[in-house]
């Protein structure tokens, strides 16, 4: 029986490949594989964004081999951000020190 992490890592990889399997690429996300991606999946995130243009500037900063597409391990390096501010996050509510 998988333990949670190797569930977690199972669901990121699905995830992503859901996404990046609907046009194009199937290996990667476009910036419209990449939208529909953070819409359903990251809507919390999306909506504490002030900026409409957040999404083009994630992908600017996320495509760092500059082809326009965000593969697998562009997009892990969004989920470790994330995590590692949530992890802040949790860290103030709870009272810790860094």
């Amino acid at each position: 029986m998988p333990s949670d992490l190797e569930r977690s890592m199972e669901t990121l990889i699905t995830v992503f490949h859901r996404y990046a399997s609907k046009e194009g690429n199937s290996n990667s996300l476009s910036r419209r594989e990449l939208r529909q991606l953070m819409e359903a999946e990251l809507p919390t995130f999306l909506k504490a964004q002030k900026d409409p243009a957040a999404v083009d500037k994630i992908m600017k900063d996320l495509d760092a081999n500059g082809d326009g597409e965000v593969n697998f391990e562009e997009f892990v390096a969004l989920v470790v951000g994330l995590s590692i501010a949530c992890e802040q996050c949790y860290q103030l509510h709870k009272g810790g020190k860094k």
